[in-house]
């Protein structure tokens, strides 16, 4: 019979950000299973209040590096929401087009780099290259893909300049987004080769247990990262404007991130699996063909599979990529785009799907086009309450299997279940002062 033992992860690797793990196991019982994130809080809807609406994006986005693009077409949708701005089909294509190259960028670093040496057996990705050079040059050179995505539509890799409320200060060329599109085609075939290598790796099953998932239901009839409703897999419908009902929002002593229930008290995952469990049957193409390897059996409730998940979005975002450059060069050549508006009071929520899962943002501005509220809900803090809650499966299973791993094995497992949901710490810390 297994003691009383304490296990602490005090640094979680390969994630971004800062946090740990700390189990207490009493006998054969798991007591306790604390998701500890230390990053230091970032009280960023509190620095947006009395900003005007212009400044949101610029400070926004500096919450976390690799999620920039991210919050950015987040704040701005939420912001033009407020001021009734309509966008061009252009503007909006770009903007999907900036999306893509974030999820492609993020995934591309986490599959490989993060997640991959674990299931190898390797500690590292740099280790990994030793016996898989071809492969680590590709991903790394995919990574690299994004970033120029993100550099041609936002005006450098981090931190967006050139996305403006109501359109671009500067539209490509068409021989620019054809470079791109050279590019991304150029990336379909080896991807696929992943795709049939992941395929061969056995992926645990030790957290796998019934899982809730959320995701936005697509604008349109197809696979896309930007919606218009709240779904669940119980086959639930939410309007977005009902986000704060709908998403509970609560504090717990050993973080410094909020976590989230659904209003039933029931916790639950955001992200690629949630996307593929909800909307798989929009999928076509090399993505479709994708998921059929990697998912034979349809979407499974095992968190280990996001990683997998994450493999097939990027496929995905190789091939919308595409289309969304041969459409934009059907375009006429401007130098920039913007729509008039006039600044009057207003409410707007931007709800995207995003590397990590559903990300919030909600702004109310005044007639001066001052802030007057804001509001950010962040993927990772919505599944922070799921991942203890897999955790805890995860150490159950392992003591319940004949021999019990010790310590340095569970510690390994844990950090693959944590991995798996690809936290963005950085991003979840941002817990307000409550009187």
């Amino acid at each position: 019979m297994t003691t009383g033992r304490t296990i602490t992860i005090p640094h979680l690797g390969r994630v971004e950000g800062h946090g740990g793990i700390y189990v207490k196991i009493s006998g054969d019982t798991v007591q306790d299973v604390n998701m500890d994130i230390h990053e230091g809080s970032r009280y960023y809807e509190a620095l947006l209040k009395g900003k005007h609406f212009l400044e949101v994006q610029g400070i926004i986005t500096r919450v976390c590096a690799i999620c920039s693009s991210s919050h950015t077409v987040a704040a701005l949708t939420a912001l033009e929401k407020a001021l009734d701005i309509k966008v061009s089909e252009r503007v909006y294509r770009l903007r999907g087009l900036l999306l893509l190259g974030g999820t492609i960028e993020s995934h591309a670093l986490h599959v490989f780099a993060l997640a991959l040496p674990d299931f190898l057996g390797f500690d590292s990705v740099i280790s990994m290259a030793s016996k898989y050079p071809d492969q680590v040059a590709f991903a790394l050179k995919l990574k690299q893909l994004g970033n120029s995505i993100q550099t041609l539509v936002g005006g450098r890799a981090v931190h967006p300049i050139n996305t403006l409320v109501g359109g671009f200060g500067k539209l490509p060329s068409h021989q620019e987004i054809a470079s791109i599109r050279e590019e991304l085609e150029a990336s379909l075939e080896p991807l696929m080769d992943f795709v049939n290598l992941a395929a061969t790796i056995d992926v645990p099953t030790w957290a796998a247990q019934p899982t809730l998932y959320v995701a936005l239901r697509p604008y349109e009839e197809a696979f896309r990262f930007r919606g218009v409703s709240i779904c669940t897999s119980n086959a639930e419908e939410f309007n977005l404007d009902s986000y704060q009902e709908t998403i509970q929002e609560f504090t717990v002593e050993h973080s410094h991130a909020k976590h989230s229930a659904l209003a039933s008290g029931e916790t639950y995952m955001v992200g690629s699996l949630a996307r593929l469990r909800l909307w798989n049957q929009y999928l076509g193409g090399q993505t479709k063909t994708a998921f059929d390897i990697l998912f034979p059996e349809g979407v499974k409730d095992n968190i280990l599979m996001n990683n997998w998940a994450q493999l097939v979005e990027l496929v995905h975002c190789v091939e919308r990529g595409i289309e969304i450059c041969d459409v934009l060069m059907t375009q006429p050549e401007a130098a920039s785009e913007m729509v008039d508006y006039e600044v009057s009071a207003g409410r707007g929520i931007g709800a995207i799907e995003v590397p990590r899962g559903t990300l919030f943002h909600d702004y109310e501005i005044n007639d001066d086009g001052l802030v007057v509220a804001a509001n950010v809900i962040t993927p990772t803090a919505q599944n922070l309450a799921n991942t203890e809650r897999d955790l805890r499966m995860a150490v159950e299973t392992m003591l319940a299997s004949t021999p019990v791993p010790d310590d340095d094995q569970i510690k390994l497992q844990l950090e693959m279940v944590a991995r798996a949901y690809d936290p963005c710490i950085s991003c979840s810390v941002h817990v307000i002062r409550e009187d």
